[in-house]
């Protein structure tokens, strides 16, 4: 499905979703989002140590995800009093999956509330095209009803009212960062920021990485990342979540969907998914963060369309990185930790999912590239040199604080 959280009006909430989809501020604005498939279906999931996140216990009945004690389950009537019967100068996005309201509810109850009064919400309202929609829209539930975390999206309740089914989020009011990144005419995001976000983005996928029965979101892009008033990052959009291989399995097999342009070629050529298949994902935004291109841009000619393709070559060059950089940045960002970003997303671009990092390392190399200018080379006069992005990263259990990011030969392994 969809993201879901608001915050411009429709076309400013425009955000690409799965497969050439697009989605907005928190909810999508789709052209063929839900199922489209990418390729034939499997994948593998990489094993996470610090079993930090709560056990998703499997498989669960649809009774048992309704019944979460986490979220209330509305009437339609409440939730069309809370957006004044849809009304559609609330409607702050829409999509493929359907309509994304915004309503207002008391903060205590959570009965609905006179606009500009109580707790601001989104709410999704799902088209009603039978099963896949159900399916995603039941995963939604079952995710964000179980798992809580500051960098993942809060969903306060759903509905499931005859064929009517909604959700309804948190009102996350900076957008996505789709749209920070893309949108015409907005102010360009400076590249503090740009980290800070990717930082979030990271703690996300660890936490979902690290439970002890792993989560893989297997739907990481730019419109999927939400930001709040101090544009804390926050994860969105669980319709594709699947959970991780179980036992001695060293992958999950399952029907390829996602969004071109940030699904891993291993998924998309077997189906095999895996923890890592997230990392390549992660890569391509950290890309899209550094060049203010998109993944896929149809604008462009030939090889450039594809944002990986054309970037790689400048990418492996200290000295052509800035060909590449976003020239909205005007040049005011740390070269240094702009290098440091350019490798670290090599490493996460990896062809061989075995030989990507894990994401508690690229969490640490990423906050390696935050920290301040003293902080940041006592930290390396401390630590051994980090691997070139040639050799193979580190994925053992532990998340290893990546020392001085260096660039030797092609980490296109």
């Amino acid at each position: 499905m969809g993201n879901c959280f608001p915050y411009r009006k429709r076309v400013d909430h425009v955000q690409t979703t799965r497969n050439d989809s697009v989605q907005f501020s928190g909810f999508s604005k789709t052209s063929s989002q839900m199922s489209q498939h990418l390729a034939p279906p499997s994948l593998t999931v990489a094993s996470c140590s610090k079993k930090s996140a709560q056990s998703l216990p499997t498989p669960r009945s649809e009774g048992e995800i309704l019944s979460s004690p986490n979220l209330k389950a509305f009437s339609f009537v409440e939730l069309k009093n809370a957006t004044i019967n849809f009304n559609p100068d609330n409607l702050i996005g829409e999509g493929g999956f359907g309509h994304v309201f915004k309503g207002w509810l008391d903060e205590h109850t959570l009965a609905a509330a006179w606009p500009g009064c109580g707790m601001v919400v989104a709410v999704k309202k799902v088209k009603q095209e039978g099963f896949q929609g159900h399916k995603e829209w039941l995963a939604e539930v079952n995710y964000l009803g179980r798992l809580h975390h500051p960098n993942l999206v809060k969903l306060v309740g759903y509905c499931l009212d005859g064929d009517n089914r909604l959700l309804v989020y948190e009102f996350m009011p900076k957008g996505s960062l789709e749209n920070h990144l893309f949108r015409s005419g907005g102010q360009p995001l400076p590249w503090p920021l740009r980290i800070k976000v990717a930082i979030g983005a990271a703690r996300g996928l660890v936490y979902l990485h690290d439970a002890e029965s792993q989560v893989i979101y297997r739907d990481f892009k730019a419109s999927n990342i939400l930001l709040d008033t101090e544009y804390n990052a926050k994860l969105s959009d669980f319709g594709l979540a699947k959970e991780g291989p179980s036992g001695d399995k060293s992958h999950v097999s399952t029907q390829v969907v996602g969004t071109r342009g940030y699904a891993a070629p291993e998924y998309i050529a077997t189906g095999h998914l895996t923890a890592k298949s997230d990392v390549y994902s992660f890569g391509v935004v950290l890309l899209e963060l550094l060049t203010g291109r998109h993944a896929v841009d149809k604008s462009k000619v030939g090889m450039e369309q594809n944002l990986v393709d054309w970037a790689k070559p400048y990418m492996m060059d200290k000295r052509k990185l800035f060909r590449i950089m976003d020239t909205k940045l005007e040049g005011e960002y740390s070269q240094k930790g702009a290098y440091m970003a350019a490798v670290l997303a090599l490493q996460c671009l990896r062809n061989k999912a075995k030989s990507r990092p894990n994401m508690g390392y690229v969490l640490s190399s990423l906050e390696q590239i935050q920290a301040p200018k003293d902080t940041l080379k006592r930290s390396q006069s401390e630590q051994k040199p980090l691997p070139s992005p040639i050799s193979k990263s580190p994925i053992g259990s532990s998340h290893p604080s990546p020392p001085k990011l260096t660039l030797t030969g092609s980490p296109m392994q």
